[in-house]
C-alpha cells in the first residue's frame, strides 16, 4: 500500500483511535539485544500469514516470473508462516498458491483488478480456475480498487458475484481494501463473506509506542462495520528505513518493535493477520518513495534483516 492522505482525513475524525486500546509492550527500556532476541523468538513461533513479495531487483509489476523464482521464495517463508496471501493470478503469480500447498501452506489468492477490462477478466478467470483446481482457501476480488476509483461499486460487486457464482461455496469470497471502506461502503460490505482489511499506522502518522493501539481501533471499526462477519487483516507492517513520515519514523528497531507487538497480539487474541511482507522489493519506490523499498522480513536479496540467520 502507497501513502493515502484520505487515511489521514478519516484518522482525524476517527473517535474509535483513542488510548483505550492497549499499546503492546513497552520498550522504553529494552535494549536493542533483547528487542532483537524477541523478535527471533516471535519469528520462530510463526505467523498466521505473510503476504507474498514476487519481484526481485530490477523486476516490476508487469514482468513474467518464473516458476522457479516463486519457489526459492516460498522455501524461505515456508518455515514461518501457515498462510501466504498473493496479490494476482498472473504474470507468474498464479504458481504461488500452487506451490504454497506443495509445502501445507493455507493461501489466500487475489485477483487484482484495475481499469483495464481485458486484464480484469483474465484476472477473474485465473482466480476461479485456480479456485476449482484446488488451489484458494480464501478468495479476494480486487485490492483497493474502490481508493484508486478504477471501477464503480456495481463494477465490483458485478465480479464478487461472478466468482461466487464459479467456485466452490465452502471458500470465503472477500474484497481487501482499508479499514473504513467497510463503513463507508456497506453493499460491498454486505457482499463479502470475511472483511479483508488493510491497517496501516504508519501511513496515519502514528508514534511507534502508539502504533498497536491505532491497528487495534482499525480493526475494530471494521469488525464493527462487519456486523457478525470474520475480519482478517490482509497487510500491516512497518518500514526498516527511509523516509519518515509524521510521527511515523522508520528504522529496524521500530519494524522489530512493530513485529513483536502485532504477532503478540494476533497470539493473545486469535486476531488473523497477514504481515507486510515477506521481500524487499526495489520496483516499490516509484510508488512510494525511498520507504516503499523496505516493508520486508527479509531484504532484496532474501538476507533475513534482523538477525544473522
Amino acid at each position: 500500500m502507497s501513502f493515502r492522505k484520505d487515511y489521514i482525513l478519516y484518522s482525524k475524525n476517527n473517535e474509535s483511535a483513542n488510548e483505550a486500546f492497549s499499546s503492546g509492550l513497552n520498550f522504553s527500556n529494552t535494549s536493542p539485544e533483547i528487542i532483537s532476541s524477541l523478535f527471533s523468538q516471535e519469528l520462530e513461533m510463526g505467523m498466521h500469514g505473510l503476504c507474498f513479495s514476487l519481484y526481485e531487483d530490477g523486476q516490476k509489476p508487469g514482468d513474467i516470473i518464473s516458476e522457479e523464482q516463486v519457489r526459492r521464495r516460498i522455501k524461505i517463508i515456508a518455515p514461518y508462516t501457515k498462510w501466504v496471501r498473493s496479490f494476482s493470478c498472473t504474470e507468474g503469480n498464479e504458481f504461488i498458491p500452487k506451490i504454497a500447498k506443495e509445502y501445507g501452506i493455507k493461501t489466500l489468492v487475489g485477483a487484482w483488478l484495475g481499469n483495464d477490462p481485458e486484464v480484469n477478466e483474465k484476472e477473474i478467470e485465473g482466480l476461479i480456475q485456480l479456485a476449482n483446481e484446488g488451489y484458494v482457501d480464501i478468495a479476494a476480488v480486487g485490492n483497493e480498487v474502490m481508493y484508486r476509483k478504477d471501477l464503480t461499486e456495481d463494477e465490483l460487486l458485478d465480479f464478487i458475484a461472478k466468482v461466487k457464482n464459479e467456485i466452490p461455496a465452502n471458500i470465503p469470497v472477500g474484497y481487501v481494501d482499508a479499514y473504513y471502506e467497510f463503513t463507508i461502503k456497506p453493499r460491498i460490505t454486505e457482499a463479502c463473506d470475511v472483511i479483508l482489511t488493510n491497517c496501516y499506522p504508519y501511513w496515519e502518522g502514528s508514534t511507534i509506542d502508539y502504533s498497536l493501539a491505532h491497528m487495534k481501533s482499525m480493526y475494530y471499526q471494521a469488525l464493527d462495520a462487519g456486523k457478525g462477519k470474520k475480519v482478517i487483516i490482509t497487510e500491516t507492517g512497518w518500514p526498516s528505513q527511509g523516509e519518515s513520515f509524521k510521527d511515523s519514523h522508520p528504522s529496524k528497531e521500530n519494524a522489530m518493535k512493530y513485529f513483536i507487538n502485532t504477532q503478540h497480539w494476533s497470539k493473545e487474541s486469535n486476531i488473523d493477520i497477514f504481515y507486510f511482507s515477506s521481500f524487499d522489493e526495489s520496483w516499490k519506490v516509484g510508488a512510494e518513495g525511498e520507504v516503499g523499498a523496505y516493508w520486508g522480513i527479509w531484504d532484496k536479496n532474501e538476507k533475513l534483516k534482523y538477525n544473522d540467520k
